[in-house]
């Protein structure tokens, strides 16, 4: 039996795969990057720590109860640039095609909240 603690190490490391495979694929494909791809990217090394990695959507209609991915089709986080604190937020185009319902849009809104509290910039890829 899993502890608690492997269960959410297991649940994050699921989270960094987006959509899935087949779609990160479909995406180098098309010469873009994901949404973790980019913040890493942007990021300073080893300074990004995300914030709400485990968002799911609330959707039951039209089956999507069935297809739940952790992040909810946003990275959101904060680390620095260039030494510099910066809050990020970025879409994933491997989750549903990028749309976003309202978990990720809250998501949005309490970092502009937190980077205005904190008097930092706001960076949306």
């Amino acid at each position: 039996m899993k502890s608690k603690s492997q269960i959410l190490r297991d649940k994050l490391e699921a989270g960094k795969e987006g959509g899935g495979v087949k779609r990160i694929e479909a995406q180098h494909k098309k010469g873009k990057l994901t949404a973790r791809e980019r913040v890493m990217l942007l990021m300073d090394p080893g300074s990004f720590e995300e914030i709400g990695a485990l968002v799911t959507h609330r959707t039951k209609d039209f089956g999507m109860e069935t297809q739940q991915f952790y992040g909810d089709g946003v990275v959101t986080g904060y680390g620095t640039v260039n030494g510099r604190l910066v809050y990020v937020f970025a879409q994933d185009f491997t989750v549903f095609g990028g749309a976003l319902s309202g978990n990720p849009c809250r998501k949005n809104l309490s970092h502009h909240g937190y980077g205005h509290e904190d008097r930092c910039t706001y960076g949306w890829s």
